[in-house]
């Protein structure tokens, strides 16, 4: 299915990097490297050139922190966005928000997509979506409170509990007014799970990738990875790389990442592998 979002569409075949980009004092891998408004825009600029498709803009860290109020929020992404959306016009903004009066501010100064980080917490986001043609993209939490850590976490079957919960929000949306080929699944690899939990929906991403919405991961340098290897934040690269090789294998089509050459280059070889995208040269053995 052709994926669109906001003003520009990607064939079925196409594998997308999101490139991060936190407007936060206590990111857990930059630790506020970012938070500054030009830091923040030579990011773009760098990922730009790198070859990201989507930035994906963040005023809020996803886990237990100080509180961030609606207006600081919105202090951070709004005019962000708006600067991002002057120097970039075609660019893929995204905005990693659960609030519907954040989404509304940064839909009016440009942004795409909606990246909903805690699953339909707040019912008015799908709304603004639909009211201004963005893309939306269905997280899967269980239900949980935003910014809350996990604790003892089970589930009869995670992988089922990821497609059901995320496709009905999907359904939701596009009920809602949100054009179908604009939703996102994402199984929320960390968010309310256990790292065997991660390991699963990495493992069985397929399953997901078979409900026919266009799926979304977000692997970089996550616990999972660092627990798995036993690897603190900085040296969670390789791990995050295997996971990206599986998860393309599987199907899934936009990549949420920190490091986005490496990210490339891992989707451009498993697409080669797969035979949908030609070696950048072919010389070998021919001459």
């Amino acid at each position: 299915m052709t994926l669109r979002l906001g003003r520009q569409s990607f064939a079925d075949d196409r594998l997308l990097v999101m490139a991060i980009v936190n407007r936060t004092r206590d990111s857990f891998y930059d630790r506020g490297a970012t938070y500054a408004e030009d830091a923040a825009l030579e990011r773009v600029r760098r990922v730009v050139d790198e070859g990201a498709e989507i930035v994906d803009i963040g005023g809020v860290k996803a886990g237990p922190g100080p509180d961030v109020s609606p207006e600081e929020e919105l202090r951070v992404t709004a005019g962000f966005v708006a600067r991002v959306r002057a120097e970039f016009p075609d660019l893929v903004i995204s905005v990693d928000t659960w609030r519907a009066s954040v989404g509304r501010a940064v839909c009016q100064e440009g942004a795409d997509l909606l990246n909903d980080a805690w699953g339909g917490h707040d019912p008015g986001l799908t709304e603004v979506a639909a009211e201004f043609g963005a893309a939306y993209c269905c997280t899967h939490t269980a239900g949980a409170t935003p910014r809350q850590p996990p604790h003892r976490v089970t589930y009869r079957d995670v992988v089922r509990s990821a497609i059901d919960d995320t496709v009905l929000l999907a359904e939701r949306c596009v009920a809602a007014g949100v054009p179908r080929e604009s939703v996102l699944i994402d199984p929320a690899h960390d968010f309310e799970k256990t790292t065997w939990h991660s390991l699963e929906l990495t493992r069985r991403l397929d399953e997901m990738v078979a409900t026919g919405w266009p799926v979304l991961v977000s692997l970089s340098n996550k616990d999972f990875v660092g627990e798995t290897l036993d690897q603190p934040t900085g040296g969670r690269l390789t791990g995050t790389l295997a996971a990206t090789a599986i998860s393309a294998w599987h199907g899934a089509r936009v990549y949420r990442a920190h490091e986005v050459v490496e990210t490339r280059q891992v989707l451009d070889m498993v697409a080669s592998i797969r035979g949908v995208r030609p070696p950048a040269t072919s010389t070998r053995a021919l001459a």
